[in-house]
């Protein structure tokens, strides 16, 4: 193995909020630090209620009247480990070594490079005092990864410049042009529970593949919270007595939900049910047969409940008539999906049923709309709305200097710069909000594997990528 080289400014701070547990709501401790290092320097800061901090640096010599810039990253990591390894993210510091190709691991663990690499790109820049550069303001935002909850409690009046390179980026040669905003809904059925005296059986959703409901939800995969509703509905429709015991379904609303499970009680004959359920597996196969047909719809009969939720049927209605999935593609943009949304988590405890639902949409006044409707469907079905984590989309501009700013900076490396729009959320659009006026791009190095205990970090394109950043800066009079 290699060394990691901690004589070069980014790899000495990577290497030291290394040390320091960072994962997602647990940011406290690298937030006081970057807050003391602030200090040391002596450095305007500032540290809110949810430990994002803003650090100020003044322009160098010959850059006093140039406009402020905004460097931006988050300080919050995925904690991600290998089956088998033992690793505290709340107390231990994470174990970093160098493999022969001279990429950057963990053992065992997520690395952190997302936004790792960031994070030590504005420290190293801010303990630079031999680069020139106009008024700074560096941003290190938490709870990211969690759904932007950092950044959305930030003021417009923090933010004092028109323009802003978001650290988040990678590739090196590559730049965002555009991010969806959107918000979360959750949809409550409160449980009044009633005696149960009939069978009872479960309804499995398996095989299905997921994926990220950013990147993938136009690829037609199968919802498998979405499949089980479908075939309870289909099931009744044609005789089935149901009573629900319980929904259940996926693990994040940003993720397309694989597995699924209703159970429920039924007088109906055990054969018809499954001759019911087999005949919806049949015709769902046959419409998921090139983008997941893997699928399988099964039920099984388990033991007896001893109750059965009231008007259970409600959220099963729900969740069969509500929009879903891909909704409207760029007409700018080839291959860009605008607007979606994902019923990505089904919950049930012993007091309500949940439905957990994550809108994207570039344009803002799409995803509204589409809250707005689901909205409406509460209401006609007895279940109850609720609103939660809304965040802005950043729509995709003609003109930018940033970006013409990173084009030059890509072509004096030797490369030429490729644009990339996605239907994930960013912090980006946030900023956006705060500032329409402002002009961003993204930037980072090479990383591979992000979120997994694979993740690595090419060394070679972040010592390059520093020195790109760098260029930008001085540059930016």
């Amino acid at each position: 193995m290699k060394e990691f080289d901690l004589s070069r400014p980014q790899n000495f701070w990577f290497n030291e909020i290394a040390k320091i547990p960072h994962p997602s709501y647990h940011e406290k401790k690298i937030s006081d630090f970057i807050v003391q290092f602030a200090k040391d320097r002596g450095l305007n800061w500032k540290q809110d209620h949810v430990w994002n901090v803003i650090v100020e640096k003044p322009a160098s010599p010959g850059y006093e009247e140039a406009a402020p810039l905004i460097l931006q990253a988050h300080i919050d990591m995925v904690p991600a480990k290998a089956d088998g390894i033992v690793h505290d993210f709340e107390t231990d510091p994470l174990d970093l070594y160098v493999d022969e190709d001279g990429w950057l691991h963990a053992r065992g663990t997520t690395l952190g490079g997302d936004d790792g690499h960031g994070v030590a790109y504005m420290l190293a820049i801010l303990d630079d005092d031999t680069l020139p550069h106009p008024p700074l303001q560096c941003f290190f935002t938490t709870m990211e990864e969690v759904g932007l909850k950092g950044s959305m409690e930030l003021k417009p009046e923090d933010v004092k410049a028109d323009r802003m390179i978001n650290l988040d980026g990678g590739g090196e040669t590559s730049t965002g042009v555009s991010a969806a905003g959107g918000c979360t809904v959750y949809i409550h059925k409160d449980i009044e529970w009633v005696k149960n005296e009939k069978p009872t059986y479960k309804l499995n959703i398996d095989g299905l593949t997921g994926g990220h409901s950013g990147g993938m939800i136009h690829l037609e995969k199968g919802n498998a919270i979405v499949i089980a509703a479908r075939t309870i509905e289909e099931a009744v429709a044609r005789g089935m007595d149901f009573e629900l015991v319980s929904f259940t379904g996926g693990e994040k609303d940003n993720a397309i939900p694989r597995l699924a499970a209703i159970t429920f009680a039924s007088r109906t004959p055990a054969e018809t049910i499954k001759s019911l359920v087999a005949e919806s597996e049949k015709n769902i196969k046959t419409e998921l047969e090139f983008s997941d047909g893997g699928v399988t719809v099964k039920v099984e009969e388990t033991d007896k409940a001893e109750k059965f939720i009231k008007n259970g049927m409600d959220i099963i209605d729900y969740a069969y008539l509500m929009p879903n999935g891909f909704q409207h593609r760029s007409m700018v943009i080839e291959g860009l999906t605008v607007t979606s949304l994902n019923l990505g988590v089904a919950t049930t405890t012993g007091k309500e049923v949940m439905l957990d639902t994550l809108i994207r949409s570039a344009a803002n006044s799409a995803a509204l709309d589409l809250k707005d409707r689901m909205c409406v469907l509460a209401s006609k079905l007895n279940v109850r709305f609720e609103l939660a984590g809304i965040f802005s989309g950043w729509n995709y501009e003609a003109v930018s200097p940033m970006r013409e700013l990173l084009r030059e900076t890509v072509r004096k490396y030797g490369n030429e710069l490729t644009e990339h729009a996605g239907h994930g959320g960013n912090e980006c659009g946030v900023f956006k909000a705060l500032n329409p006026k402002l002009d961003i791009i993204t930037f980072g190095p090479k990383g591979s594997d992000v979120h997994t205990p694979n993740e690595r970090l090419n060394l070679d394109s972040f010592e390059r990528s520093y020195q790109m950043l760098k260029d930008m800066v001085s540059a930016c009079k």
